[in-house]
């Protein structure tokens, strides 16, 4: 208990629920709770075994365990929710239904594929993408395939291939397929534990006997479906003990809802409540940044209940963070190559620096400065880096091998392990360009690192106890071979000597000494469909999470134009607060230019207030980055006429309106034709032929508001 400041020792010695633990970034949460579980077995409170400590990564579940070990708490349970609700089901399924769980599908698209085809959709990949996420949205959110065109309006959930009446169908033809073939999903894995919970009261008796007290990680991200599973392993008890960060609700569109952490206060009106505030990870200059960011101005929503932590940083001071305009995408690149470089130079490890950005489509033009640079670098995906085929096919090798290969006259373990890797696609230098051979050449080389480090520290070891050199024992690829089965088994991925480069998404939960955050201007952060209120302030805290990731080194930039030519871009307003004032003219709009057919509402944003001077822009009536004024059921209808006349016409959706003059359309609510025309996008040919149509949905949405107030 010593090695806690006086906050993680109150959440360690809070062993009676219902306690909330709001944990800013880097202030060492994962320490918090794992004592406070060790604490409470230690003094006899815990009964090690009732504990159920849950996340929502194997990476993380298995960071827990390992420390609960070490702490002598190692019969509490830590795992993922699926990993949990998985056990059970398999465990009690055969009581209730006599045979086994069905097998868990392994990869859902071609079904869903499947599915489609069987409606005769067309589809794409990046159109099966959209449906695949969109069934996992539903899912997870409690949304069936019946309601899911009613409800994907209520939450503004939109996907530019498929209208919702399309989606319900596949949905409903997907949930189908599955059913011929006895077959569940991910999200089905917890809906078979809440059932088997929640229709058989005994199952839920014996559960809830077996674990008394619950902890739950990054609770800040969990959605409708978890929530109700919790409850029914928590019953009517409240030995509940939840951690999370506001600031960090990154996974809205994939279902998860931070009012569950936020509202706590609410639910448990006698639950503890506690205050991590103290980052151990950042310099008081990333620190300060990441606050500033964090004070949302006014135009945004303020969020209601347990509100997020300003940090304090207890590093030493470092360097200031640095803002770059450049001129291009390109040059943006470029510069942030030339940045790595020189703090490698000055004895930064390259696994200790990361890019990161908002989308992936930013992705090829740093690798590319990368690459020119002869920086190794290693892209981060969501596959799961255990789970990669040519990762099990080497750790398979290598466990074959260490049977068999020992003996320095093989050499040392890494030039055998070099020998092993090479069979399988490894090779001293990086192949070029990007694609699949790219990515298997950097889940080997990670392998590698591991047996590199395993040896330093032999030699390191061996020098500080003074061994003579013929004494030393030697690496030996058996043990390489176990570290990378532990490293597996706690999802513990290695960092393989090459810069991260990875979206902000993919980024959170990790962390480097130095790292660079690209393309933070208008349209890419806050993203360019972010229309709600609650959207843009989900950009904000991804913008946060990215600052946060650094511990020493920031580096912040946009560029002005993607190729030297177009509309020049403005630094993203989350900016204003940190900016210096070298750079705060960059991120005030320029002056609009006078036009003779522009409307007196499209030379100042309607949310904002200020002037407007972007074509897209002056179209919708607002900034690109300010919260949208449109009525969700008013876009949703004015949508569904689109869908319609375009099938009527057989043309592309587009051509009847673009999605931003059907959202310059809702937002100006034109009340005549004349009105109407005023619309940026539309002029008097595309009045005479909607006109009628698109008023009348106007004004019968307007008579619903007014008929609902």
């Amino acid at each position: 208990m010593d090695d806690l400041d006086p906050e993680q020792r109150q959440v360690a010695t809070a062993l009676s629920g219902p306690v909330a633990v709001i944990a800013g970034a880097g202030t060492g949460k994962t320490r918090a709770i794992t004592y406070r579980i060790a604490y409470g077995v230690a003094t006899g409170a815990y009964n090690p075994t009732s504990v159920l400590a849950v996340t929502f990564t194997t990476r993380a579940a298995g960071e827990l365990r390992g420390r609960l070990q070490q702490l002598g708490a190692s019969g509490a349970q830590a795992r993922t929710f699926h990993s949990a609700a998985l056990r059970q089901a398999q465990y009690f399924w055969p009581q209730v239904f006599g045979g086994e769980l069905p097998h868990v599908l392994d990869n859902r698209m071609p079904l869903v594929a499947e599915a489609a085809s069987r409606l005769r959709v067309k589809i794409d990949t990046p159109g099966l993408r959209d449906l695949v996420a969109e069934i996992s949205w539903a899912k997870v959110s409690n949304v069936n395939a019946e309601d899911y065109p009613r409800l994907a309006v209520q939450h503004n959930r939109r996907i530019a291939s498929y209208d919702t009446e399309t989606v319900s169908r596949v949905f409903a033809a997907y949930e189908q397929a599955k059913r011929e073939r006895s077959r569940i999903d991910f999200e089905d894995i917890l809906l078979c534990a809440a059932a088997l919970l929640s229709e058989h009261p005994e199952i839920a008796n014996m559960i809830r006997r077996t674990y008394r007290h619950l902890v739950v990680d990054e609770y800040q991200d969990v959605s409708p479906l978890q929530e109700a599973l919790l409850n029914l392993w928590r019953g009517d008890r409240a030995e509940l003990c939840v951690v999370g960060d506001p600031a960090q609700t990154i996974h809205s569109f994939a279902g998860a809802q931070a009012s569950y952490l936020t509202g706590f206060g609410r639910r448990f009106p006698e639950a503890t409540v506690i205050r991590l505030v103290r980052d151990y990870r950042s310099t008081p200059q990333v620190v300060r940044c990441a606050n500033a960011i964090m004070a949302a101005p006014a135009r945004e929503p303020a969020a209601s209940g347990l509100q997020p932590v300003t940090l304090q940083a207890q590093q030493p001071a470092g360097p200031e963070v640095q803002f770059v305009e450049a001129q291009d995408e390109s040059a943006e690149a470029a510069g942030i190559g030339d940045w790595i470089l020189q703090h490698a130079k000055a004895g930064v490890d390259f696994r200790d620096m990361a890019v990161l950005f908002r989308i992936n489509a930013q992705s090829p033009a740093v690798e590319q400065a990368l690459a020119d640079r002869n920086i190794p670098y290693l892209v981060r995906g969501g596959e799961r880096f255990y789970e990669r085929p040519e990762v099990r096919q080497a750790l398979l090798a290598l466990r074959t091998n260490a049977r068999t290969l020992t003996g320095a006259e093989r050499g040392s373990a890494v030039e055998q392990m070099k020998a092993i890797l090479h069979t399988l696609g490894w090779s001293p230098q990086p192949p070029e360009g990007g694609g699949a051979l790219r990515e298997r050449w950097e889940s080997l080389a990670a392998l590698l690192s591991v047996a590199e480090d395993l040896q330093v520290e032999a030699h390191a070891a061996a020098e500080l106890s003074a061994t003579p050199p013929n004494d030393q024992e030697p690496l030996t690829l058996q043990a390489v071979s176990a570290e990378l089965d532990r490293r597996a088994e706690a999802q513990h991925v290695p960092a393989a000597q090459g810069v991260t480069v990875s979206t902000l998404h993919s980024a959170k939960g990790l962390e480097w000494d130095a790292v660079a955050l690209l393309g933070i201007h208008e349209g890419s952060l806050p993203f360019i469909l972010a229309a709600s209120p609650e959207q843009i302030s989900e950009e904000r805290r991804l913008l946060y999470v990215g600052v946060t990731r650094a511990r020493r080194l920031l580096r912040i930039s946009w560029s002005r134009t993607r190729n030297g030519n177009g509309q020049p871009r403005r630094p993203s307003h989350f900016l204003e607060p940190v900016l210096p004032d070298a750079l705060q003219a960059a991120a005030q709009p320029p002056r609009p230019r006078r036009h003779s057919r522009q409307s007196a509402l499209s030379l100042h944003c309607r949310s904002c207030g200020r002037s407007l001077s972007e074509a897209a822009e002056r179209k919708i009536g607002r900034h690109l980055g300010c919260p949208a004024t449109f009525d969700a059921q008013t876009m949703a209808m004015l949508r569904e006429w689109r869908r319609q006349e375009a099938a009527d016409q057989q043309l592309p959706a587009y051509c009847v309106f673009t999605d931003a003059t059907l959202i310059a359309i809702a937002e100006a609510r034109p009340r005549s034709i004349g009105e109407l025309i005023k619309v940026q996008g539309l002029g008097p040919t595309k009045a005479d032929r909607y006109g009628e149509h698109l008023l009348a949905i106007i004004e019968a949405e307007a008579a619903r508001t007014r008929a609902s107030s």
